[in-house]
């Protein structure tokens, strides 16, 4: 159960990472959103420009904590990539996932990780001090947590670790819907929790309703589904979790649609085309 719940919160970041920033933000961003050129530039695995464009970002709009934790972002998905951690086929086997060893992640990187989230988490919290309703900051505060917790999963292989910090995440994602259900991007959050926990056996999924869960596959499909129809950063990754959730289920025709798009869209990234050159043999 553990480890299936980390893939979804990883490939938040795996296959680029979110931003609420824009469908959450309480005043216009400035166009072209340098931050949705970010995450796109994530999408395509390329993650030295990303973080160019992050600290760009966070030069222009020192207040800001989504320019640090987005930055956060392509330091971990870069680290995911290192590693060999994105292959969508480790995620749809289970026992292959359980056999996942412990990495060895390299220092440098998870020292700018975490100052990053640092950073990224002293903004929020400041903002958040003189102004709870702030949506962009309570986004950044949502990411920071999926981030920590798909470093926790992935690399160190702390699955309960891991799975508090979803749990952490998804209790804030479904405060911003609360306020704004027009948040798309948010919903993703709710949707991961409730798919992933969801495939558990019923007696699993009753215990983890008793503890506040929200163990629902179907209601997590149509989540996932909203963010991928009118979702903002957050779509084509919405996407992607449909895809997997397409070969869990045996829809290949499903998945082998989803992923031929996001290949369309996303050319410079071989994972897609790979995953779905799989599925077609």
């Amino acid at each position: 159960m553990f480890s299936r719940c980390r893939f979804y919160l990883v490939a938040i970041v795996a296959f680029c990472l979110v931003t609420l920033a824009a469908s959450a933000r309480t005043e216009p961003i400035p166009a072209p959103s340098t931050l949705g050129t970010g995450y796109r530039q994530m999408y395509n695995l390329d993650f030295t420009d990303a973080h160019k464009t992050f600290l760009q970002w966070q030069h222009d709009h020192p207040q800001d904590p989504m320019g640090f934790v987005s930055n956060a972002a392509a330091y971990l998905f870069s680290e995911f990539n290192r590693l060999h951690i994105l292959e969508v086929e480790l995620f749809t086997d289970d026992s292959e996932f359980e056999a996942r060893k412990k990495l060895a992640p390299d220092p440098t990187v998870k020292a700018a990780f975490k100052q990053q989230l640092a950073e990224s988490d002293q903004l929020a919290d400041a903002i958040l001090a003189r102004s709870p309703q702030d949506t962009n900051a309570l986004f950044a505060k949502i990411l920071a947590g999926g981030l920590r917790g798909d470093y926790a999963a992935m690399i160190e292989k702390r699955n309960l670790a891991s799975l508090s910090y979803m749990k952490h995440s998804r209790i804030l994602a479904d405060q911003l819907l609360q306020r704004d259900p027009t948040c798309y991007d948010a919903y993703l959050a709710v949707g991961v929790e409730n798919y992933l926990l969801g495939i558990d056996p019923a007696p699993i999924r009753w215990i983890l309703s008793m503890t506040g869960a929200q163990p629902d596959k179907a209601a997590g499909i149509y989540k996932l589904e909203l963010t991928a129809i009118h979702g903002h950063y957050l779509a084509p990754f919405a996407r992607l979790l449909l895809a997997v959730a397409a070969i869990r289920d045996k829809n290949l025709p499903k998945a082998r649609s989803l992923l031929q798009g996001l290949s369309s869209e996303f050319p410079q990234n071989p994972l897609y085309a790979h995953e779905l050159a799989r599925i077609s043999h």
